[in-house]
């Protein structure tokens, strides 16, 4: 090969590799733009709308503590200053154990009841490649009764202070202002009051929450008792306006509900709306990290 031709098969060789690099640069910046599946966050600003679980989830690593407060009913005036001079609560304990998986326990004074539950989502809500558009989250939760037995001198089970409840979450998150969710729900009670009260109840809950600006929202869970509600008993109802304040969620609401666990509030609501028989007030949420995350991820 003539001397005078290898400088410029050296050029043309160079040029070669130069555009081969060039071509591999390219596709690897196409290939990190491609779409990628990501979960839906922020449908609600709390594990729960109000009384009812809602189809969000706190994170791993991280502890939720709960105090639901509820004051007395205001239809009855100064005589306990619209329910001021009454009140019950529950406090809780909620732990996020994956980004889809989280459990809790929590005590009511309301009947002195001890409640847990586990909440686990099989179905997120998501955009992106291999999307779904909403989030099926499944809840069983157990309640204790602690009140002492109505009649001492029988012989009592401990058994019979136990109840169980069994929820479907469906929801989706239509926007950043808006939420809605479903909520089939079966409580089941080992001990009735009455030999003809059931002892499986079946309820529907609908959950919503409508952003009204960057730190507030109103929220509001209902739930249609389908079968078995003894006579006198009402299907619950609350509505709240949801706070947002630094490392904390402040929620106040009204709701015809003294109860705050799922076997409470489904069976044993006796609030009116329509007669003023509903009670003012407040959830409040902190959060602890319990684990730190790791860099990166």
């Amino acid at each position: 090969m003539p001397n005078s031709l290898q400088p410029i098969l050296l050029l043309l060789l160079l040029s070669a590799l130069t555009r081969v690099q060039a071509q591999d640069d390219l596709l690897g910046l196409l290939g990190e733009d491609s779409p990628k599946k990501e979960y839906v966050k922020a449908a609600f600003k709390s594990s729960r709308v109000i009384n009812a679980h809602s189809m969000e989830f706190i994170n791993p690593g991280t502890m939720d503590f709960r105090i639901l407060h509820r004051f007395g009913n205001i239809d009855q005036g100064l005589k306990n200053f619209f329910g001021l001079d009454q009140a019950s609560m529950r406090m809780g304990f909620d732990f996020g154990l994956r980004p889809n998986l989280m459990a809790g326990i929590g005590r009511n004074t309301f009947k002195k009841e001890v409640d847990g539950f586990i909440k686990y989502a099989p179905i997120r809500q998501s955009t992106g490649p291999g999307s779904f558009p909403v989030t099926v989250a499944l809840v069983a939760g157990m309640t204790v009764d602690g009140l002492p037995w109505a009649d001492p001198s029988r012989e009592n089970y401990f058994s019979s202070r136990l109840a169980y409840y069994f929820s479907a979450i469906i929801g989706r998150k239509f926007s950043d202002a808006f939420t809605l969710q479903l909520t089939p729900t079966l409580v089941h009670k080992n001990l009735v009051q009455l030999q003809t009260d059931a002892n499986d109840i079946m309820g529907l809950g609908l959950g919503g929450r409508l952003k009204l600006n960057k730190r507030m929202a109103l929220t509001w869970d209902y739930t249609y008792v389908l079968n078995g509600l003894p006579a006198g008993y009402q299907n619950p109802l609350s509505v709240g306006l949801d706070i947002e304040t630094g490392g904390h969620v402040f929620q106040l609401h009204v709701s015809n509900s003294a109860g705050m666990n799922e076997r409470a509030f489904i069976t044993e609501t006796t609030g009116q709306w329509g007669k003023g028989e509903v009670r003012m007030g407040f959830n409040l949420s902190r959060m602890f990290q319990l684990k730190k995350k790791k860099i990166g991820s």
